[in-house]
């Protein structure tokens, strides 16, 4: 039977490192953003018996893959096995083993044999092994990065923290990294809570909020926003973006400092849209707010969490850039045709496109959660900003693919309508002054970096 094994050093206490893993979030961390796979049943945990079911999905094809945990031991390993899927056999050991009191080992082992026996083997072995290891390369990457980061804040304690938009691209990810480091997340819902998933009820719309859910929460992340690049530009569509920011963040600002005991810090999202069309200017924290819908959008986001400010909230208004994910928002769009061999700078590729990887974005929240010094605008990108020319090179190269059909402004325009002079075909150029001032580190700084990540090492 073939064998599989992954090992790294964690610069963490073991139980850190178990602890980690026994947490909810582990297994949506632990998924690679190239695989598109939807949980069906959880019965939660690690510990003997526990079960998962999810649905792995490729391209139009989609196989079930049923997992049962077994012989755990506390602080030291856990085995998943396969009881339905796609392989004969498979034993999957997760050891957790000390190497002094603050790091420790993390080691991998998988026992797995292939459909069809001998001939099986030798018709997917290498595909199966080349899988594995780049599988493991990111997990095991993921597993130290974000072990690192919550130790870094361990002194804090465990905290909770309220988050809208946590069934959007952000949430999800700074929902479930939040919980594998001991924290609980309350996540405000629309619909019908259900408490025993710790949901609590908001109407943005209506600007109501279930304040007695949230007392004693230590924060708030506001994440919640209408899609802009969801759909073309509607004079409806446009009002549901404005109202979703404007009117839910006021809404929601007016509820929190109504609150008997109040949340000592929100981050409430915003945009670098704030800046305009600058085109080559470096812009930072303190540049000027640019003009157009979405500047003007952005201003009035920011400005309507005023009641939170005079309640005495530490609020921190972090202006999201291009956020890089394989599954969705813009490098998920433009990943098929790259792949293809048919992707190309879009208009005059000189637009610069200031951009982030998915885990800063998430790191960075965190970051500002726990660092009590920093209040207004904080912008969320990365510390290279590119053209459009340079990011779109930088792509095709990771993909070893060329890059040969450039899209014309009016095609763009054509598709688009007035979101592409909004969106793709303005640039700016925006740096992170103020995050790097106060210490935060990236994961990835460059471009290639961050791509690799997302797509795989």
């Amino acid at each position: 039977m073939p064998v599989f094994t992954q090992t790294s050093q964690v610069p963490v206490p073991v139980e850190e490192l178990f602890a980690w893993h026994a947490r909810p979030g582990a297994f949506e961390r632990l998924t690679p953003p190239w695989e598109t796979i939807c949980v069906r049943e959880d019965t939660g945990g690690i510990a003997d018996g526990a079960r998962k079911v999810f649905e792995i999905r490729q391209g139009p094809l989609s196989l079930t893959w049923e997992a049962l945990h077994r012989n755990c031991v506390e602080g030291r390993q856990f085995e998943d096995v396969q009881m339905r899927g796609p392989f004969t056999e498979w034993v999957h050991t997760h050891r957790f083993e000390p190497e002094s009191p603050e790091r420790s080992r993390l080691e991998d082992v998988i026992h797995y044999r292939l459909p069809l026996g001998m001939a099986g083997q030798l018709a997917g072995g290498a595909l199966t092994e080349r899988k594995l290891q780049r599988m493991f390369a990111w997990r095991h990457f993921r597993t130290r990065a974000d072990l690192e980061r919550h130790h870094a804040f361990s002194g804090c304690g465990p905290q909770r923290i309220a988050v809208t938009g946590a069934s959007g691209l952000v949430g999800r990810a700074f929902c479930a990294f939040m919980e594998t480091g001991g924290h609980r997340i309350d996540r405000l819902v629309r619909r019908t809570p259900r408490p025993e998933f710790r949901e609590v009820f908001w109407d943005p719309e209506g600007g109501r909020v279930d304040t007695a859910g949230l007392e004693g929460v230590d924060a708030v992340v506001h994440l919640a926003g209408e899609n802009v690049a969801a759909r073309r530009w509607t004079a409806e569509h446009r009002a549901r973006i404005r109202d979703s920011r404007v009117q839910g963040s006021r809404g929601l600002c007016e509820a929190l400092a109504r609150m008997r005991n109040p949340p000592r810090a929100l981050i409430s999202a915003s945009a670098i849209g704030y800046y305009g069309d600058r085109g080559d200017e470096v812009l930072t924290e303190t540049s000027a707010p640019g003009t157009g819908f979405l500047a003007d959008v952005s201003r009035d986001w920011e400005s309507a969490t005023q009641p939170a400010s005079e309640a005495g909230i530490r609020v921190v208004h972090l202006r999201v850039g291009m956020v890089l994910s394989a599954r969705e928002g813009a490098l998920a769009r433009l990943l098929p045709l790259f792949r293809l061999g048919l992707g190309g700078t879009v208009g005059s590729g000189r637009q610069y496109w200031s951009w982030i990887a998915l885990d800063d974005l998430v790191g960075a929240i965190q970051f500002l959660l726990f660092t009590d010094g920093i209040t207004g605008p904080v912008n969320g990108t990365a510390p290279e900003p590119l053209t459009n020319l340079e990011f779109t090179r930088t792509l095709a190269r990771v993909l070893r693919r060329p890059a040969p059909f450039p899209v014309p402004a009016f095609a763009v325009r054509l598709v688009l309508g007035e979101l592409a002079d909004h969106a793709v075909l303005m640039g700016n150029r925006v740096r992170p002054a103020r995050l790097q001032e106060a210490g935060f580190r990236f994961l990835h700084p460059d471009l290639a970096s961050a791509l690799h990540a997302e797509l795989g090492f």
